[in-house]
């Protein structure tokens, strides 16, 4: 399935050895690497998923987590509408690096990005060094979502990558994120469909409800 709706770009960050890869691979490939080599730069994955009736693709952007390839991954933070920031919570160590991962995203990033905090490993409960409590209230500081995953036993992982994709999606469609003004989202074949199908049944007096930024988008391209 190639066509889609929207295009979002997401970011993955977080040190080393969190299991970063391992996620994006459970979530696009439904598959986990027992063996996975460290990051070197950065890695993609794309998947699509629906939302509210729309194929929504979403284009992974998996970073190394070393502090030798920052450099590399801070011109992706650009293009990202999307962030997912990773810890272990078996390793306190990278739950207590967050912080510094928030600092370089926002500094790096854009207005715009919608974030989730991911504390990934769940199945290693008995070694668990962070609290779930911990990672939520992080999370409600910042205004980011939060899920507790684990890669290698597939929980959480596709609920926590597509409620990151909905919560982008309501807010593109609210006209809360703007479309156009950045590389932050592409438009698809889908949208120019129903667009067009909804000027088409507006011209024959049909009743169609058309979201706020689209009403801007048609007043807009009327002038």
């Amino acid at each position: 399935m190639s066509s889609y709706y929207y295009l979002f770009k997401f970011i993955v960050i977080g040190d080393s050895g969190v299991g970063k890869s391992c996620l994006v691979l459970q979530f696009t490939e439904n598959y986990i690497r027992k063996n996975h080599d460290v990051t070197i730069g950065v890695e993609f994955g794309v998947k699509i998923v629906q939302i509210d009736g729309k194929n929504i693709k979403l284009q992974i952007w998996d970073t190394a987590g070393q502090e030798n390839f920052r450099s590399l991954t801070r011109a992706y933070y650009r293009t990202a509408i999307g962030a997912i920031v990773v810890y272990d919570i078996s390793r306190r160590d990278s739950f207590l690096h967050i912080n510094d991962w928030i600092k370089e995203m926002k500094s790096n990033g854009n207005q715009n990005m919608v974030v989730l905090l991911i504390g990934n490993k769940k199945d290693k409960e008995s070694q668990r060094q962070v609290q779930t409590e911990e990672g939520q209230a992080v999370a409600n500081e910042n205004g980011f979502l939060f899920f507790e995953t684990s890669a290698r036993d597939s929980i959480n992982v596709d609920e926590a990558f597509t409620k990151l994709a909905e919560q982008i999606t309501r807010k593109v469609d609210s006209g809360e994120i703007p479309i156009g003004d950045n590389q932050t989202i592409k438009i698809g074949a889908e949208y120019s469909f129903y667009q067009s199908k909804s000027r088409d049944q507006t011209e024959e007096g049909g009743n169609v409800n058309l979201s706020k930024q689209q009403k801007d988008q048609n007043k807009s391209s009327c002038c």
